[in-house]
């Protein structure tokens, strides 16, 4: 059975197992890899090749409602981070079962 939310945990669990590291060393990889692709998209927009592109994209300020309340307030604007698969990723998710 395939998980709907997958975890930073169960990444570390699934590649130390598959790689045969230990779970504290696969830690450290993850945490370091997120670590520089944060660094990186806070500078630019990231294409890592096989697996895609990651673009900031900056959100306007805007009004919101509270749909219990319907009490309107400002949203200000922000920066939000898009990811969009590669080709070869793209396929493999499309490709029939």
């Amino acid at each position: 059975m395939i998980k709907k939310n997958l975890k930073k945990k169960d990444i570390v669990k699934n590649l130390s197992f598959k790689l045969g590291l230990s779970k504290n060393y696969t830690k450290n990889i993850i945490d370091n890899f997120i670590q520089i692709l944060s660094e990186n998209i806070k500078e630019e927009n990231v294409n890592l090749k096989n697996l895609g592109s990651f673009t900031v994209k900056l959100k306007k300020e805007r009004v919101g409602r509270n749909p219990k309340t319907k009490v309107e307030y400002l949203i200000s604007s922000r920066k939000s981070i898009n990811f969009t698969p590669s080709k070869k990723i793209y396929d493999k998710l499309n490709k029939y079962e």
